[in-house]
Parts: structure tokens; C-alpha cells; sequence
């Protein structure tokens, strides 16, 4: 059975503290060339915090970013897919929650992230299949 989703996702994990900066999240990003760090509690994840999220609230906020927490910007909660799932699937995901980042689920546990990203260039590569 074809797995499309293990294959493109990126599981090296980046994470963030939801009491870190909307600064932290973003030299972050930039340090580790990401566009999205999932927002880790403890054992759980609690959220996303992406680009788009930086942009359209943290800069948008009338206190200095400086201040802003990743918990006020973040997107909660974290939307999934399970590893199991097609490229399509994923992709119909993304549009029907207005999003670009997915967590990828295994057994349960959160083994990876997908991005609007991956699944250009999986389409690209190996088309419809």
C-alpha cells in the first residue's frame, strides 16, 4: 500500500512553548528555514503557529511583538491527518480549513507535518497517482 503522505512529510518536528514570543516563533522559523512550528504543552500539542499567523496577528497587535505570546496567535487546535490518508485528501483538508500546514498522525501520536509545500511538489513529481 502506497503511503504518499510518510513519504513527503517532514518529521523532524519544530516546536514551541506556547508561552514563547511571537519574536522567538519567528527567528525560529527563520533559523530552521520552516514556515510553521507546532505549539507543544508539555506531552501535547495544543496548536500551530505559522507565517500567516505572525503576520496577520502578531503584527497586528497593538502591543509591542515583543510581548505577544505564541499562545494568543497560535492556531488551536492543531488539524491532522492520518498517515495513512492520500496526497488529495490532505490537500482537500488544507482548502476546507483555509489552511497550509498538517499535522500527520500515527498510532495516534503526531509523527510529522505536511505542508501546502509537500503536496506541490509530490503533484508535481508523480502527478495523480
Amino acid at each position: 500500500m502506497r503511503r504518499p503522505l510518510a513519504v513527503m512529510m517532514q518529521r523532524k518536528l519544530q516546536t514551541i512553548a506556547p508561552d514563547a514570543t511571537a519574536c522567538d516563533a519567528a527567528r525560529q522559523m527563520k533559523a530552521t528555514r520552516v514556515g510553521a512550528l507546532l505549539v507543544r504543552e508539555g506531552e501535547q500539542f495544543v496548536g500551530i503557529v505559522s507565517e500567516a499567523d505572525l503576520v496577520r496577528k502578531a503584527l497586528a497587535e497593538s502591543s509591542p511583538v515583543e510581548r505577544v505570546s505564541v499562545r494568543s496567535i497560535m492556531s488551536a487546535p492543531l488539524i491532522s491527518i492520518d498517515i495513512g490518508r492520500s496526497a488529495h485528501e490532505a490537500s482537500d483538508l488544507m482548502a476546507e480549513h483555509g489552511i497550509r500546514h498538517l499535522g500527520v498522525i500515527e498510532d495516534g501520536a503526531v509523527v510529522g507535518m505536511v505542508s501546502v509545500r509537500d503536496l506541490l511538489r509530490y503533484f508535481k513529481n508523480w502527478g495523480n497517482t
